[in-house]
């Protein structure tokens, strides 16, 4: 009998105004100084400030990093070990996406586990024998769910590669998922973010490892992107859409954390690596082309996504509610003004069987529910090219 796991943050809190709790949550866990990880884009634009502005009015002093790339690279997690050593702190508060996300994990498990210092050596699941310093994490976007998850990607720019690392000990021990940190969110990275988080929930729904609990997480997740995504991109002051986002991409989280993802992820992280593509584009523009190679080993589970995202399936057999599903999916991402060709995206024709070969060694590849070749996957590439 298969023994199943599941990981979750210690706490979390959920609603418009939600920050206020950091600081009591910091002092009364004991911490006195904090190392703030963000980006540049976040404090020009006042983000980042509402939640410094809860640590001012507190007290507690702290230090900010906002050295970040989109795709955090190895330097730039080197160079925030650095800053988090010289800075006398003793907890990490990440505000922002992904990107602030993944470099506050390595920079704690790093701070934690000094022998792992490279960087590199962190891919796959690394033993790492020390918790990471604690993280306090605040998400300013609705995508990745990196405040609730054990992953973190990093990119190995010498190797053009993406690492995906995968260890319980990273993962925050405060989760503060506020809306209203997402509300200064443009149409396009809402769009974006949000297609990443129903990605989550599809490939979560489907992969190898998937049981009842995170199929529970995962249909919910799908019936809440479905519902709230649209309102989300065209109105970005629709705070009930913000919110409902919000919780959706977490709730995505909690179960591809636990389970793994596929193909689509194998296949954007190249993407990423060589074109600097953002994530959550890559994954929305292969998504329905994914489904689509992998519709005959997920009939019914498929039909159950058309069915959350709002398709009337009555009168439909097994393999026609599945390309709804399909259909509903491409339609959304459509809708919400995903580009559909990876052409259009810089892609070079003469990459593809390179990328093909990288996207077959991806950690999230082997949890496809499908297995697939290098061929294969070269001509999903070509498709959507």
């Amino acid at each position: 009998m298969a023994v199943n796991r599941i990981i979750l943050n210690e706490t979390s809190y959920f609603g418009a105004g939600a920050r206020r709790m950091l600081a009591d949550e910091f002092r009364g866990r004991g911490y006195v100084r904090a190392f703030v990880v963000t980006d540049k884009d976040l404090i020009r634009f006042g983000v980042a400030g509402k939640v410094t502005g809860v640590l001012d009015e507190a007290g507690i002093a702290y230090e900010i990093f906002s050295d970040l790339k989109p795709n955090p690279t190895v330097k730039n997690v080197q160079a925030g070990v650095e800053a988090f050593r010289r800075s006398g702190a003793d907890a990490i508060v990440a505000i922002g996406g992904g990107s602030a996300m993944d470099t506050a994990k390595a920079v704690g498990i790093i701070a934690a586990n000094p022998a792992f210092g490279d960087v590199v050596s962190l891919e796959g699941t690394a033993p790492t024998a020390n918790r990471s310093v604690p993280i306090f994490a605040l998400p300013t976007t609705a995508g990745t769910a990196a405040e609730v998850t054990i992953n973190y990607v990093i990119t190995d720019e010498a190797n053009t590669k993406k690492m995906v690392c995968v260890d319980p000990k990273d993962i925050p021990t405060v989760a503060i998922i506020d809306a209203e940190l997402m509300a200064a969110m443009p149409r396009g990275l809402t769009a974006a973010t949000g297609m990443d988080a129903l990605t989550h929930a599809i490939e979560g729904y489907i992969t190898k490892g998937a049981w009842t609990l995170t199929d529970m997480f995962e249909l919910k997740a799908v019936e809440l992107i479905a519902r709230w995504l649209p309102a989300a991109v065209e109105n970005g002051a629709d705070t009930e859409a913000r919110e409902g986002m919000a919780v959706a991409q977490y709730i995505a989280g909690m179960g591809f954390s636990n389970v793994g993802l596929g193909l689509v992820h194998g296949m954007a992280h190249p993407l990423g690596a060589f074109y600097d593509i953002p994530h959550g584009v890559a994954n929305a523009l292969l998504l329905p082309y994914v489904m689509q190679y992998n519709m005959e080993s997920s009939l019914v589970k498929f039909g159950d996504v058309a069915r959350a995202m709002g398709v009337d399936t009555a009168g439909m057999d097994t393999r026609q509610a599945a390309q709804a599903a399909v259909d509903a999916v491409r339609t959304l991402a459509v809708r919400v003004g995903i580009p559909q060709r990876l052409s259009s995206l810089g892609v070079r024709e003469e990459d593809l069987p390179r990328l093909a070969a990288s996207a077959l060694a991806d950690v999230c590849t082997p949890g496809n529910p499908r297995d697939m070749s290098a061929e294969e996957i070269l001509a999903l590439y070509r498709e959507a090219f």
